[in-house]
């Protein structure tokens, strides 16, 4: 593809090839059965994609279940990567456990700047107004609605915006092993009764 950012990745993939999607979903509604199971659907951008998802689930645990096999607990969520994402965020965490909001592509998609391209790193603000307001929005969305909401991609170990991402009310950092240790230490040393830059 020209543009294979914008083109057929991720759910349009899975939702154009549905026997391959189907063999997926089929091997996690089996892994299920032995412990917790969260099943995250990348790149949705509407709530008819999240809707035909669901219904594939469905049709792979009644298949799996007339064969005999086992299906236990698991927990529905999407990735929040784009802005049409986030101004759907509600319609979305109503129908969903979790959302995972992907800062690399959410950023890429909002700025219209691809990533890839080392010439536009110039252009490129991580701390975009537009984007931490999409992720301060897309938090509220999911908490109204009973979802808890994680950060993913390079924001999530952004130690000048911990504490920002706490006050937004994030329940979720999801960052590379290596990442952990500093950020944990950055977290144990914010205290949220404060108001940002209060002291003793």
């Amino acid at each position: 593809e020209d543009n294979p950012a914008m083109g057929c990745r991720a759910i349009r993939l899975c939702l154009t090839r549905r026997d391959f999607f189907k063999t997926q979903l089929k091997a996690l509604l089996r892994a299920s059965a032995y412990g917790n199971l969260g099943i995250m659907f990348p790149m949705i951008i509407s709530a008819r994609e999240l809707h035909e998802c669901k219904e594939l689930i469905k049709e792979c645990t009644e298949e799996l279940q007339e064969k005999g096999v086992s299906v236990g607990k698991y927990s529905i969520g999407v990735m929040i990567e784009t802005p049409a994402a986030v101004m759907i965020a509600d319609e979305l965490a109503e129908e969903c456990d979790f959302l995972s909001i992907g800062t690399n592509d959410l950023t890429q998609y909002t700025l219209a700047i691809d990533r890839q391209n080392a010439a536009l790193d110039p252009f490129l603000d991580t701390h975009h107004p537009a984007v931490l307001r999409e992720i301060k929005m897309t938090i509220e969305a999911g908490h109204r609605h009973g979802a808890w909401v994680g950060i993913c991609g390079e924001l999530g170990a952004d130690l000048t915006l911990t504490e920002t991402f706490l006050r937004y009310g994030v329940d979720e950092l999801s960052v590379n092993p290596v990442s952990i240790l500093g950020l944990r230490k950055v977290i144990r040393g914010i205290d949220l009764r404060k108001t940002p830059g209060e002291t003793e």
